[in-house]
């Protein structure tokens, strides 16, 4: 039989394994008698985990939840995931970095060697998109808070700062000058490229909006519950991507078009993003693709620095004169807009 420290650790890492043990399936495991067990979660329980008994024809334990976080057990995989987790939590836009960085050095401390050693050699140095522009982190209290209204399906009232602007103090509500809440029914916390978005029904415009979680400032109380309504497209993920395409309700391209370019296929698919590339020859190929505007997709063809021959559509072709004419002033001097 185990020492009484170790049996208690094989029986807290069983424990957090599963939902509900069986009691003698537990002792057996363990290979201890029932009485044993019952003394072993006694001393749990002085430990401060809070082990329940589970009425049944068997008898059973389980580990719920307590008042307080106690000492946690980790297998090997899910240590080196958490740490590796907290390691690039400075990625996530959540704002949480410091506390991210001390949870890390706990859990080293606690490591073993062999898993030391592993995460110490994962270096990994989170870079700005931008220097003149960081990248906005979103309030962890924030974020708590549109998920709680996520998953309890109430309508969120909550101050919107405009895009130049830091989210206002709930102090600053209260003057005369500020808008009224945006009233809306949140039905999704997305992360995307390091920012946080709420995905929501707007009460009083009456469609889908996109909010970004840095702008937000939740007003207490929540409103009433709501029914779920149905996502366009019924995928968040293509939904969020449409709407930062410029489309509505669909996550492709609102401008697609196709052109022949004066290069090898190879050359062009390496860059052609979620576009189509088809061989015509060894130095001729069809791209098809989109983007927001009929002048940029334009635009977009003319990055791949050869000849273009428009297919279609007709819009595509116009806004190819448009740039041709735009470029040919610039040329000459002459930036007056015609």
């Amino acid at each position: 039989m185990q020492k009484t420290s170790a049996r208690l650790l094989s029986l807290l890492s069983l424990l957090q394994a599963r939902r509900d043990w069986p009691g003698p399936v537990l002792a057996e495991r363990l290979d201890v008698s029932p009485r044993t067990l019952r003394r072993d979660v006694d001393r749990l329980r002085e430990l401060g985990y809070p082990v329940r008994a589970v009425k049944g024809p068997d008898g059973g334990y389980r580990l719920d939840a307590g008042t307080r976080l106690p000492p946690l057990l980790f297998d090997d995989e899910q240590a080196v995931a958490l740490a590796v987790a907290l390691r690039t939590a400075a990625a996530t836009g959540a704002g949480i970095e410091d506390g991210a960085a001390r949870a890390l050095a706990t859990l080293r401390q606690v490591m073993p060697a062999r898993l030391r050693h592993r995460i110490d050699a994962l270096q990994v140095t989170s870079v700005e998109r931008s220097a003149s522009r960081p990248q906005p982190q979103a309030d962890p209290g924030v974020l708590m808070a549109l998920s709680a209204t996520v998953q309890a399906r109430e309508v969120l009232r909550f101050d919107h700062a405009p895009a130049d602007q830091a989210p206002a103090r709930p102090a600053d509500t209260a003057t005369e000058a500020a808008p009224p809440p945006r009233r809306v029914e949140p039905h999704h916390l997305v992360t995307r490229g390091g920012r946080w978005y709420l995905v929501a029904w707007d009460l009083d415009r009456e469609d889908w909006r996109v909010f970004r979680a840095d702008r937000v400032t939740p007003r207490t109380p929540t409103g009433p519950r709501f029914t779920p309504r149905e996502l366009p497209g019924g995928d968040v993920a293509a939904f969020l991507t449409g709407r930062f395409r410029g489309s509505d309700g669909s996550s492709d391209w609102p401008c697609r078009g196709a052109a022949v370019l004066h290069l090898p296929a190879s050359a062009v698919s390496p860059h052609a993003s979620d576009g189509t590339v088809e061989e015509l020859g060894p130095d001729r190929c069809r791209l098809t693709t989109g983007s927001w505007s009929w002048a940029s997709l334009a635009a977009a063809f003319c990055l791949f620095d050869t000849d273009v021959e428009v297919v279609g559509p007709p819009a595509l072709a116009e806004a190819f004169a448009r740039l041709a004419d735009r470029c040919a002033r610039a040329t000459a001097g002459d930036a007056r807009p015609r």
